[in-house]
């Protein structure tokens, strides 16, 4: 099946672009890493920011590919469960940071948030797929424009916030 024809464009773009942030934030990363590796919850939430842009990667690749709905579901779920596992991770080590080092709670529940806002729209959008609901990419398209804000102000913390 793959992606139906007026989602090709969308789908296309989101690869090109999730891919060129991934490379620009990792390169990016490098320059601050002695900063980051300072704080032992961030190289955690680095790891999930640059997940979170390989899963709208891995999903609009898979989704351009011709398969059935119901697989392209089980794909799309596995690789959201992993994204969705990282982030959990990264909340639990940025809770014990906040503790060791007296941060605001406010941080922990914005980081929360913003990585279950990264995960959780695709792991519902696999669902959707599987289930055959026909408003499916739209939710995986919501996923992916969340996370491409959400990314970059995690990126813009990591690389320059850390310095302040």
């Amino acid at each position: 099946m793959g992606a139906a024809p007026i989602w090709k464009d969308f789908f296309i773009a989101a690869a090109g672009a999730s891919a060129t942030l991934v490379g620009l934030i990792f390169v990016s990363l490098s320059v601050n890493i002695a900063h980051i590796l300072k704080f032992e919850y961030l190289p955690t939430r680095a790891a999930a920011t640059l997940s979170s842009l390989m899963l709208i990667l891995v999903t609009s690749l898979a989704i351009l590919i011709p398969q059935p709905p119901g697989l392209l579901g089980w794909e799309v779920l596995g690789a959201g469960l992993l994204v969705w596992i990282q982030h959990v991770r990264s909340a639990l080590h940025s809770r014990a940071g906040r503790i060791k080092h007296g941060r605001p709670a406010y941080e922990l529940w914005l980081e929360v948030g913003m990585g279950q806002g990264m995960s959780l729209p695709f792991i519902a959008g696999a669902v959707c797929l599987a289930l055959g609901w026909d408003g499916a990419l739209y939710v995986l398209a919501v996923g992916a424009i969340m996370t491409f804000a959400l990314s970059v102000l995690n990126a813009w913390v990591l690389l320059v916030e850390i310095l302040r």
